[in-house]
């Protein structure tokens, strides 16, 4: 207590570093939510709750957490608690710290990178939009972040200003772990990111829907051996897209969707040539990317609570946009080196909209409000 460092702090401490000792250890062959129940159960449920709050209430905002590292770090209080542990307790306590340090690094090292692909997804999705796809956008700045920059400089200083000066040895820290990023190598970095967005949308979308996989094989073939490739390849991608979407909610429970989630928004639906309302390919995307689910959440600073939220609208803008200028590339037979070059910004961009869209549709659905009391 006279070194300020209470039960829930410990416990808090004893959670997190678990929890990333668990997440990095590269010998063990347990998927890595197996891995974390494993330290939830061994450490109890009340433990986990108190050892969260307290980590929580120490870090709830960036500043916060900085002021609280530093209150550690000062000359003063590491003086302290040398006199009042002795020099031999003080140093073996010193050395357990730097080794949790260390683990926690890696961690924080690991989860940048995990992130990477997902950045480039969204980088090359949102390059795709047209002028007047981002200016219907309601959150623009959002949009002109640069979060593979971003990440390549937090990994940078990361490198530098943590790992550089903990005991990694005493990790499960690999030479790749501890070979730094560098801002300057991001298009190398980045090319080599965009085949594993290409994997991972594509076995996403083969725990969605396997058939459709062999659209994007389809697709890839007709690029490379088929003289209208061009061609073909963008009709077996809006073959992709419509069926993808159609497949996974009919559009008769489309309407319905729309109708008890989203009445207001414009643009989710019109009169079609027998009369009859239908969706739109924007109101099928979004009732998709939803999984069909409600569209209800708190308002807060970014975000009024009305209508779509942000990242869900842009990626179903990003799915007709793609489709639409698809279209266009459907009826090509000049088969120039352009229209490839375009063909596969639009394949590049549509792989970072369903390893996007197919990781979000993983998550439940927000529950419904309660209904008022009678």
């Amino acid at each position: 207590m006279a070194l300020g460092l209470d039960d829930a702090f410990v416990t808090g401490m004893e959670l997190l570093v678990s929890v990333c000792r668990a997440l990095t250890d590269s010998e063990s062959s347990l998927p890595w939510q197996d891995r974390l129940e494993s330290v939830i159960e061994s450490m109890g449920l009340q433990q986990v709750e108190t050892g969260f709050a307290a980590i929580v209430s120490e870090v709830q905002t960036p500043e916060g957490a900085k002021n609280w590292l530093k209150a550690f770090q000062k000359a003063n209080y590491l003086l302290f608690a040398c006199r009042l542990l002795g020099a031999a307790e003080y140093r073996r306590y010193f050395n357990a710290a730097r080794e949790d340090q260390a683990v926690v690094a890696l961690a924080a090292r690991r989860a940048l990178r995990a992130l990477m692909p997902f950045a480039v997804a969204w980088s090359d999705a949102v390059g795709s939009m047209s002028k007047g796809q981002l200016k219907a956008v309601s959150n623009k700045a959002v949009l002109s972040l640069d979060l593979v920059r971003g990440i390549a400089f937090a990994d940078k200083a990361l490198g530098e200003k943590l790992l550089s000066n903990l005991p990694m040895e005493l990790t499960a820290a690999t030479r790749q772990d501890l070979t730094g990023w560098e801002p300057d190598d991001l298009t190398e970095i980045v090319g080599s990111l965009r085949d594993r967005v290409a994997e991972a949308s594509a076995e996403r979308l083969q725990r969605e829907n396997s058939q459709l996989v062999r659209k994007i094989r389809g697709a890839r073939d007709a690029l490379k051996y088929s003289e209208d490739g061009v061609s073909q390849a963008a009709n077996s991608l809006i073959e992709l897209i419509d069926r993808i979407m159609r497949e996974a909610v009919p559009p008769k429970h489309v309407l319905e969707w729309i109708a008890d989630n989203l009445p207001d928004e414009p643009g989710l639906t019109f009169i079609n040539k027998d009369g009859n309302k239908a969706p739109t390919k924007r109101g099928e995307a979004l009732c998709f990317i939803y999984s069909g689910g409600s569209v209800a959440r708190e308002a807060n600073e970014y975000d009024d609570g009305v209508g779509p939220a942000l990242i869900q609208d842009v990626l179903a803008r990003i799915f007709v946009g793609t489709r639409d200028q698809l279209q266009k590339l459907k009826h090509s037979d000049a088969g120039t080196q352009e229209e490839r070059e375009q063909l596969l910004g639009l394949f590049t961009a549509l792989e970072g909209a369903l390893l996007l869209g197919l990781s979000i549709r993983r998550f439940p659905p927000l529950a419904e409000p309660a209904a008022p009391a009678a």
